[in-house]
């Protein structure tokens, strides 16, 4: 879900910035975590963010997935997996996102999880090459700031690659798009 179709990133960079009167962009993170950037003693303030009642409530949703989303249920079972066991006071707030700017993928079929290794599906779209190493079937990498030098997975750089991936009949199977 975050980094996927909601964009926990641009949400983050803005609080800390803003309580630490910084500029960091995404550029910044170009093959690092957020962690990675921001000095060790300014953890807590990271993790305080995710944990507040609004944090995963306010993101942006990521360009074209609910568009491509809708069009893939037609052809496919879509299923929505989030580790929110890694920020267990998400739960709600990442169901009322869900139901607002996907209100077209029923409750059943989210998974709330830690390791997404549980999943027996043919793919995986994450972000995280964690989480994709474990899964059985194809993981697949949506690119983003901290997964620029990761290898070993068929990687996608947008939902507009999603769609040409799956959608475009002669498309599917293609190379790193």
């Amino acid at each position: 879900m975050d980094e996927v179709i909601a964009d926990a990133v641009t949400e983050h960079l803005l609080r800390y910035n803003r309580d630490f009167n910084e500029e960091l962009t995404q550029a910044d993170l170009h093959g690092k975590w957020l962690w990675d950037v921001v000095r060790v003693d300014r953890h807590p303030a990271l993790e305080a963010y995710m944990c507040s009642q609004d944090f995963f409530r306010v993101l942006n949703v990521m360009p074209h997935s609910q568009r491509v989303i809708r069009d893939l249920q037609k052809d496919y079972e879509v299923f929505i997996a989030t580790a929110a066991m890694e920020v267990p006071t998400s739960f709600m707030a990442k169901y009322h996102w869900l139901a607002e700017h996907f209100p077209f993928i029923p409750p059943s079929n989210v998974v709330y999880c830690g390791d997404k290794a549980i999943l027996k599906a043919d793919y995986l779209i994450d972000d995280n090459p964690r989480q994709l190493r474990r899964f059985t079937g194809e993981g697949i990498l949506y690119s983003a700031p901290h997964n620029v030098n990761v290898t070993g997975f068929r990687r996608v750089k947008d939902w507009l690659a999603v769609e040409q991936m799956f959608l475009s009949g002669n498309g599917r199977g293609l190379g790193d798009l």
